[in-house]
C-alpha cells in the first residue's frame, strides 16, 4: 500500500517499482513455469535494464511468496503441492465468485458489451492456438469484472491468489483437450450478464475456475508420482 507524500499525492513510481510490477504481471499470467529458475542477468537483459533493480524487485516478490530464494542459485518459481493447490482452488472459487456476483450487479451496458468482446477474442485465440493472447485477454476480462465489484480489498486478495496460481495455470495449454472447453464458462458468463443474472455470473466463474483446476490437478498428480 502506498503512503501519500506530504503534498497528499502518492509518490511517483520508480524504475524498481515498474520492474516489480512488470515481473509480477509476468508471473500472474504464467510466463514462468513452476520450478523455473529466474536468472537476474537474463531477466535484466530481456527488460533492457540493469541487474540491481531486477534483484531488488525479485526480493520484493520473494517476500510475497511469488518466488522463493534457492541457496546458491538465486530465485525460482515455487511448485505447489496438491494440498496447496486444492486450497488455492477453493479460495479462488470463493473470492472470485463473490467479486463476479458483485461486479455483475454494478456493470453498465457498455461494460457488459466490453466483456462480450473479450470473450469472443478469447475464443479466437484458442482456435488459433495463441496461448499468450488468450491469457492476456482472460486477465483483462476478469480484472474488469472484479474491479466493477467496487471492493479494492476483495480485488487485492484475488490478485494475491493469482500470483500463486499463474505459473501452474500456464500448463493448461499442454493439455489439448483443455483448450476445447476453456472458454465455455466465459460464454455462459456473458449470457448471464446479458440477462442480469448475477447468481448465474457467479456460477459461471466458479465453473471456469473448477474446470481448469481439474485439468491442472491431474497434471500435478502425475508429476508427484
Amino acid at each position: 500500500m502506498k503512503t501519500p507524500g506530504r503534498d497528499g499525492d502518492a509518490p511517483a513510481p520508480t524504475q524498481q517499482d515498474a520492474i516489480y510490477a512488470r515481473l509480477r504481471q509476468w508471473i500472474t499470467v504464467g510466463r514462468f513455469l513452476p520450478g523455473e529458475r529466474l536468472k537476474i542477468r537474463t531477466v535484466a537483459a530481456e527488460m533492457g535494464v540493469g541487474q540491481m533493480p531486477v534483484r531488488a524487485a525479485l526480493q520484493r516478490l520473494a517476500a510475497e511468496g511469488a518466488v522463493v530464494n534457492v541457496p546458491n542459485a538465486g530465485v525460482a518459481v515455487p511448485r505447489l503441492s496438491l494440498p496447496e493447490f486444492d486450497d488455492l482452488l477453493q479460495m479462488r472459487m470463493l473470492l472470485e465468485g463473490e467479486a463476479a456476483e458483485r461486479g455483475a450487479a454494478r456493470l453498465d451496458a457498455a461494460g457488459v458489451q466490453a466483456l462480450v468482446g473479450m470473450s469472443e477474442r478469447m475464443a479466437r485465440a484458442l482456435a488459433d492456438g495463441d496461448a499468450a493472447s488468450y491469457l492476456a485477454e482472460n486477465e483483462d476480462f476478469h480484472v474488469m469484472l472484479y474491479r466493477a465489484a467496487g471492493s479494492p480489498l476483495l480485488f487485492q486478495l484475488i490478485d494475491t491468489l493469482w500470483l500463486k496460481a499463474g505459473p501452474v495455470s500456464n500448463q493448461l495449454f499442454d493439455t489439448p483437450e483443455a483448450s476445447a472447453v476453456l472458454n465455455d464458462a466465459h460464454a455462459d458468463l456473458v449470457k448471464a450478464l446479458q440477462r442480469r443474472d448475477t447468481a448465474g455470473v457467479r456460477r459461471a466463474v466458479e465453473k471456469d475456475i473448477f474446470v481448469a483446476g481439474q485439468f491442472l490437478r491431474r497434471r500435478l498428480q502425475a508429476a508427484s508420482r
